[in-house]
């Protein structure tokens, strides 16, 4: 059974439907945020990198990353969208950057190949709240599972 190593709470700043996360030394990332964006694919995977394509055009969604020393076990919540992507880190922290580069990072706690599960919530509710009210905060979450991949 997996162990939960650690667990972050934050803010993601939503920018033209997208927002992203990767390396920290951005020196070490091909492609750099939001070039090579792909609209309409919820869960893209890039060098380095791995995006997100948001129900809402620009708002805030909320973010909880957890951290697990191996693959969780799936959870009952229903979500409107979940995926899966492998994800390097060379320092083992991660950017998170939507309309700038975010102050805080996840930190994963040691750098390595990582397997990343993605699963969010409330993306009809917030496409009807940024269409009518032009912004939302909070009302599309996201759940983050880091793991260490196995060779």
């Amino acid at each position: 059974m997996a162990a939960l190593v650690g667990q972050q709470v934050l803010d993601a700043e939503v920018a033209f439907r997208a927002f992203g996360f990767q390396e920290s030394d951005d020196s070490v990332v091909p492609v750099l945020f939001p070039n090579g964006f792909e609209w309409g694919v919820f869960l893209q995977e890039h060098v380095r990198r791995f995006d997100l394509f948001s129900a809402g055009h620009t708002h805030t969604a909320a973010l909880t990353a957890r951290i697990w020393d191996s693959e969780p076990d799936g959870d009952d919540e229903l979500w409107d969208e979940q995926a899966e992507v492998d994800y390097e880190s060379t320092t083992g922290d991660v950017a998170v950057w939507g309309t700038g580069r975010s102050d805080e990072l996840i930190r994963l706690g040691h750098a390595g190949l990582w397997r990343v599960r993605v699963s969010c919530a409330g993306r009809a509710e917030t496409e009807r709240v940024t269409r009518a009210e032009g912004t939302a905060h909070g009302v599309e979450r996201y759940l983050i599972d880091f793991w260490p991949k196995a060779m």
